[in-house]
Formats: C-alpha cells, sequence, structure tokens
C-alpha cells in the first residue's frame, strides 16, 4: 500500500481527489467533501474503486510537481521507452464535478493502460456500465458518472479500461464528469483548455498573495492547500480532504475530518488575512456567524461545510481500513461533546475579524453577546477539550484560558470599538478565570502549567498561552512550561500532544508528533528570543512536507512517515503563521491572537 505522502491532492474548491505516485486516483468523494466516497482505495484497495492511468512498461523513476502556483498536478514517469507525463486537476467548478486527465509522451514513446473502476458508497456498490464507442456511463442509484475518451473503451465488470500508446510530443485526455442520474449528462470538456482555464484560475488567485520572506513557496503552498479545502458555495474550510487515515498504524484513532471545526477559525483567519485573502477570511468569517447561529446552548465545535449540525458518527465494515487501520468511521460524534474552548475560540475569531478591518456586523455582535453570556456561565463546567476526548470530562487548564479569552476579547469590544455591553462585569470574570487558572491549572512542583485542574501531566495546547496574551512570553510560568513541555512532549525533535499512555482520552495509547503543536513550539522559541532554535524547528517541519510540499496531521517519529488525515489544513494554517512570525527579524512578532 502507498505511503500518505504518496498522494498528491487535486480539487475544485467543492471536493478533491487524491493522485497516487503512479497514477491511480484512490480517493474521491462527490459532489462534496463529505459526499460517499465514489473511489476508496485509499481505504482498501482497487476493489473499493479507483481510477489508475500508468505506464505498461516499468517505470524508474516518478517526479512530480504542481504547476507554479496551481493546484494542476504533473507527474513524469520514466521508463526504457521514454517519459510519460500525467496531468491531472479539477477545474474550479461552474457546473457539475469534472476530473481531467491529461497523458502525453514527452520524450520516446508511452504504452498507457487505463483502468476506471468506481465503487460507489464508500466501495460498496458497483454500477451499471454502457459503453459507446469513446464514451462510457456507470450508473448506480442516484449517481452517474460519464468518461469521455479519445480512443475506443471496453466494458469491465462495473468500469472500463482501454489501452493507447503515445508517441513524442502526442497527447490524450479525458475527462470524468458526475452528476445526479435522474438529470442530462454535462455537457464534456475539452482536457487541454479545461487544464489550461484551471491554471489559470489558480495561478491568478495565488498571484494577490501578500507574503513576503524567505519562505515564500511553503507558504503559497499551504495557502493553495487551504484555498482548495474551501467549500466556495460558503466559505466553510474542511479540516482535511480524508477520513480515518490513522493517527497510529494500524490504530483505532481514526476519525473523518471532512467537516468544518470552529476551533480552527482563528488560526484559518489570521493566515488568511495576513496574506492578502480578505474575501476568503470575511466568507470564512460569514460561515461561522451563520454556523453558530441559534442558541448558545445549541452550538457545536464542528458542522458540515454548509453548516450542517448532523455529522451522526457510523463505522463501515465492508472497507479494511489504511493499512488495516479499524475502524472506518463516517460523520464526527464529536458534535455531542461539549468544548469550552470553542467558544472563545470564536469570539477570538470575530475579534481578529474586527482587528483586521472586515468590519462589524450589528447582528453578529447580537450573536456574539449571547456567547458571552453563556460563556460566562459555563466557565467553570468540565468538557472533552482541545483534543476531542473519549473519555471523562475535565477541567482542562487550555480550555479556562481561551474561555478567558472570550471574556477578553468582548471587554476590548466594548473598550476599543464601542460596541455595547457590560464591559465592567465582563471584565471582573475574565480577572476570576485569570486567577483561577493560574492557582489550579499551575503545577509547583513541575513549574509548569498542566493538561487539567488537579493533574500533573502535560498539555501541547499550553504552548498558546503566550500567543493568546493570557501571559507575557517573559513570564517564568510560560518559560517553565515551555521547558516541562520539552522535557517531556519532545520526541526526536517534534511535540506531541500529551501522554495518550495516561487514559485521558478512553483511547488506546499511542499516536505520532502532532504537527501543528511543533510549530507552536517554534512560536515559543521565537517568542522567548530562542529565534536559532525556531528557525531550526521550522525548517526541519519544512523537510516533512512530501515531494509535493504537503503535510497530514501527524508524523510517525519511529517509522519516519506521515500519519493522520491529508493534507490538513491546521497544519498548514500553523506553517503559514510559523512563517509569518520568524519572518520579523528585529524581536519576536505580535501573534495573531494577542490583544
Amino acid at each position: 500500500m502507498a505511503r500518505i505522502e504518496d498522494y498528491a491532492l487535486i480539487g475544485d474548491t467543492q471536493t478533491a481527489a487524491l493522485v497516487r505516485r503512479d497514477g491511480s486516483i484512490d480517493w474521491l468523494c462527490v459532489p462534496r467533501f463529505d459526499s460517499d466516497a465514489c473511489f476508496a482505495a485509499l481505504l482498501g484497495d482497487e476493489r473499493h474503486g479507483r481510477w489508475a492511468m500508468s505506464a505498461l512498461a516499468p517505470v524508474r523513476e516518478v517526479r512530480r510537481r504542481y504547476r507554479q502556483d496551481t493546484v494542476v498536478l504533473e507527474t513524469d514517469m520514466t521508463t526504457d521507452e521514454g517519459v510519460l507525463r500525467l496531468v491531472d486537476c479539477m477545474p474550479p467548478r461552474e457546473g457539475q464535478p469534472t476530473l481531467v486527465r491529461m497523458a502525453e509522451a514527452v520524450r520516446g514513446s508511452a504504452g498507457i493502460r487505463l483502468e476506471l473502476a468506481p465503487r460507489f458508497g464508500y466501495g460498496a456498490s458497483r454500477g451499471w456500465v454502457r459503453v459507446e464507442g469513446r464514451s462510457a456511463v456507470i450508473l448506480c442509484g442516484p449517481e452517474a458518472l460519464r468518461l469521455t475518451s479519445p480512443v475506443e473503451l471496453r466494458e469491465e465488470p462495473g468500469g472500463v479500461s482501454a489501452d493507447l500508446v503515445l508517441h513524442e510530443g502526442e497527447r490524450a485526455g479525458f475527462c470524468l464528469d458526475w452528476y445526479p442520474s435522474s438529470g442530462p449528462a454535462p455537457a464534456p470538456s475539452d482536457p487541454g483548455p479545461a487544464i489550461e482555464q484551471a491554471g489559470r484560475w489558480w495561478h491568478g488567485w495565488a498571484s494577490t498573495c501578500r507574503q513576503a520572506g524567505p519562505w515564500r513557496e511553503p507558504v503559497i503552498r499551504s495557502l493553495l492547500t487551504l484555498k482548495a479545502l474551501t467549500y466556495a458555495p460558503t466559505g466553510g474550510v474542511v479540516a482535511a480532504a480524508t477520513t480515518s487515515l490513522p493517527e497510529r498504524l494500524g490504530g483505532k484513532r481514526n476519525w473523518d475530518y471532512r467537516f468544518c471545526w470552529l476551533r480552527d477559525a482563528t488560526f484559518t483567519l489570521y493566515a488568511l488575512m495576513v496574506s492578502g485573502f480578505h474575501a476568503e477570511a470575511r466568507a470564512w468569517r460569514d460561515w461561522l456567524v451563520r454556523a453558530v447561529a441559534g442558541e448558545p446552548e445549541a452550538m457545536q465545535n464542528v458542522y458540515g461545510p454548509a453548516g450542517e449540525r448532523r455529522l451522526t458518527e457510523i463505522e463501515i465494515a465492508w472497507l479494511p481500513g489504511y493499512e488495516d487501520s479499524r475502524p472506518v468511521r463516517i460523520g464526527n460524534a464529536a458534535t455531542s461533546q461539549f468544548q469550552l474552548d470553542v467558544l472563545g475560540e470564536v469570539l477570538d475569531c470575530l475579534h481578529q475579524a474586527r482587528r483586521s478591518g472586515l468590519g462589524t456586523d450589528p447582528a453578529a455582535w447580537r450573536l456574539e453577546q449571547a456567547l458571552i453570556e453563556h460563556l460566562a456561565k459555563v466557565w467553570r463546567e468540565p468538557d472533552e477539550g482541545i483534543w476531542e476526548i473519549r473519555g471523562d470530562r475535565r477541567r482542562f487548564t487550555y480550555s479556562r484560558v481561551m474561555a478567558w479569552v472570550g471574556l477578553d476579547r468582548a471587554v476590548r469590544a466594548v473598550r476599543r470599538f464601542g460596541l455595547p455591553g457590560p464591559a465592567e462585569r465582563w471584565a471582573r470574570i475574565r480577572d476570576e478565570i485569570h486567577a483561577e487558572v493560574c492557582r489550579q491549572g499551575f503545577s509547583e512542583r513541575r513549574q509548569s502549567f498542566v493538561q487539567s485542574f488537579g493533574s500533573e501531566e502535560l498539555d501541547a495546547s499550553l504552548l498558546l498561552l503566550p500567543m493568546v496574551g493570557f501571559l507575557p512570553p517573559g513570564d517564568p510560568r510560560v518559560r517553565g512550561t515551555v521547558l516541562a513541555i520539552e522535557g517531556e512532549l519532545l520526541e526526536q525533535g517534534l511535540v506531541r500532544r500529551y501522554r495518550t499512555g495516561s487514559g485521558v482520552d478512553g483511547l488506546p495509547a499511542g499516536e505520532g508528533a502532532f504537527l501543528p503543536c511543533s510549530f507552536w513550539l517554534a512560536d515559543c522559541y521565537h517568542l522567548l528570543g530562542r529565534t536559532e532554535e525556531a528557525r531550526a524547528l521550522f525548517e526541519r517541519l519544512l523537510d516533512l512536507r512530501n515531494d509535493v510540499g504537503l503535510l497530514s496531521e501527524e508524523y510517525d517519529t519511529s517509522a519516519r512517515r506521515l500519519t493522520g488525515n491529508f493534507p490538513q489544513a491546521f497544519s498548514h494554517v500553523a506553517m503559514v503563521n510559523t512563517a509569518r512570525n520568524l519572518a520579523h527579524e528585529n524581536g519576536p512578532a505580535r501573534h495573531r491572537r494577542g490583544p
């Protein structure tokens, strides 16, 4: 089975596909990120659906890249007969989703085998196939796929195949269109112009980026990845394009990340704003306001791409999972959890939007006031915390810190922006939270903040304390926390979230290093004046990207490979923000979440 880093992303800002190094598209959900997959070989094998396109001759070398500042993928396969180039993209959508593939003999000749074998419903069902020369339609219930080909197609059980030979300079384009089976098929696209148009669209978007500094290439690639993970009709940003890629190979920590997490809101908004993408930042802010509208008690921490609330979690028995990592989960039960920190994250995001010039919507401020009053009532309650534990609720320190952030930003909204509200009362509650966190969330023995009140466990989320303005970077308690995390949660230079063997999360122990936390440590190093160490860690993290610049959620330091869902928006957001912080040569940059 291919490693996670062997995949590259293509997408149309409503869904995405994963393309393997050998030319097999092993994951595609249509028409949305969270729709059923028609290619699910990623979580099984070729029996569960894929679109393979490969050289007939043995491949000696594979090189691939994105066309500059685009999400158009080029893969060069070298054989003894020549060089075959595959160009893959999903043009930004105007109607139904389309997947375009172009094969070209760059040098010599290239024999090519095409095998299209969709399996609808996450690999469960073959479709009914109808082939008419160079066109084929595959139907299954409400869905239909149509392949348009420059060569004759052969019918196979539940799919089609074809063989062709290209000579130097020749090329052949293929289009796969998805559409509702009850309606007419869309007009087929011309592959060449479709690829060129997609390239212009992505390049034009990236050209507006304001990011400067020594890390332009990884920053632009991260921003393009975030754009590709954006559900364009609403502005929501999904956490990843996949479900159930394991945090530990062969383990049970397998979750569905094809949804929008409120916790990521401030991180994402800041990354977009500082890079000059104000329209995307405003769309994300507006999605956030719509998603959480209603009673504060009913606010969830995660929603569907269009703001859907029902994300029922089920397990799919017929998929064996990535490298036998079971179960495969669809949906996410975290919607039913109480995560106190999310209230603070939402309020912080809306405050940062005002600070950045996105303006204030009176309706949004009324919503904020309701969230603030709710936060003032519930901040003492135990919760499942930032890591969405499936064990007993606890009084997590980070959750209380973010409650402080929510009240602090509310006070500043009144005093700085003149918005109506009882700032003095909110300030008293804010100060009470701060005192309690410092009293109960700090271990004198460890000289460090700890994971939850009364525990001695560490948690990498506490690296964010100086970045949200809870304490200044030079405070001895901040320095002590960083030192403690270095001593206990650092493994081969990368940061683990917490000790999974403690049993706090109610799951079997074991996971990889969490890449966003590793970026946060680099931020802390920089804030503490340890700039050389910050840069060294940042460069180490850049080296973990795959050959086309993508990161997953975690990294297995023993197996030396990426783990977790892929590509992970949180990792790429953290990369953008850390690159900006480190670009400030004259001392620590003011972090994106400071007051």
